[in-house]
């Protein structure tokens, strides 16, 4: 029998693909990191990019607000919001899309990796803003007069919290990014692209992940929705478990 190429292509394509996704993200190992923010390639005035995630059901879902496009699951956590009282507000915490900031960074000792995007939550981003945002740093991200950066990591089953916790240092000193300046023009140019790596769903779809968290007995169904959404008495009729264990895990997820 004669081999399938095309088959065989597809399939190295779909691990290309996966080792492509896995070296654009860097997550630091327990202990102290050190590493620099480059400028980002398509907005280097702020090499920040803000993304919204939806997590249910143990996977994450991008939320279409990330490009400012409708959301179903944050349409309806607003209409349990809307009711006023502490239980809805509660639940529909669990549906509220979470931010997550992403910024490319080089790590030292790894520059040979190239660039990789960081990401984390509310605390790193703000106390990044903070340095930032202070005239004894300012501008942390300049190739010539910027400055390298500690990231101190400890993982949830070390912390102090029911947390992972990450805590950042801007070192004082100004350097360089590199010396070499074929090295800074392929890391300011030659970058992984989120907008490849991240599939924004469609509200349809959004909906019907929502419909099957909501009603797992639904997924043997006809799956069909249309625009008319989940009422938020459907969330008061399911397992308040279900509700509690989406607040734990977005809290596990981006607590920083």
């Amino acid at each position: 029998m004669a081999l399938d190429i095309n088959a065989l292509r597809a399939k190295l394509n779909t691990f290309q693909g996966q080792t492509k996704r896995s070296s654009a993200f860097w997550r630091p190992a327990e202990g102290k990191s050190l590493v620099r923010i480059v400028p980002l390639t398509d907005c280097p005035e702020n090499p920040f990019i803000e993304l919204y995630f939806h997590y249910l059901g143990n996977r994450s879902h991008l939320s279409p607000i990330s490009n400012g496009n409708r959301d179903p699951i944050a349409e309806f956590a607003e209409n349990l919001r809307s009711e006023g009282t502490r239980d809805a507000y509660q639940q529909a915490r669990a549906f509220m899309p979470k931010l997550r900031t992403f910024v490319p960074v080089v790590v030292r000792g790894e520059e040979d990796m190239g660039v990789r995007f960081y990401s984390f939550g509310k605390t790193v981003y703000q106390a990044l803003l903070t340095y930032i945002n202070d005239p004894d740093y300012g501008d942390i991200t300049h190739i010539e007069t910027g400055r390298d950066i500690v990231v101190d990591y400890t993982p949830q089953e070390k912390s102090d919290t029911n947390f992972a916790k990450t805590t950042i240092l801007v070192k004082p000193n100004q350097t360089p990014i590199s010396k070499d300046a074929e090295l800074v023009e392929r890391w300011t140019t030659n970058q992984p692209n989120l907008t490849t790596l991240f599939k924004e769903p469609s509200y349809e779809e959004l909906s019907v992940v929502l419909k099957r968290y909501l009603d797992p007995n639904s997924a043997d169904e006809d799956t069909s929705v249309t625009e008319t959404m989940v009422t938020p008495a459907t969330v008061q009729d399911s397992s308040s478990d279900t509700v509690k264990s989406a607040v734990d895990e977005f809290e596990s997820l981006f607590a920083e």
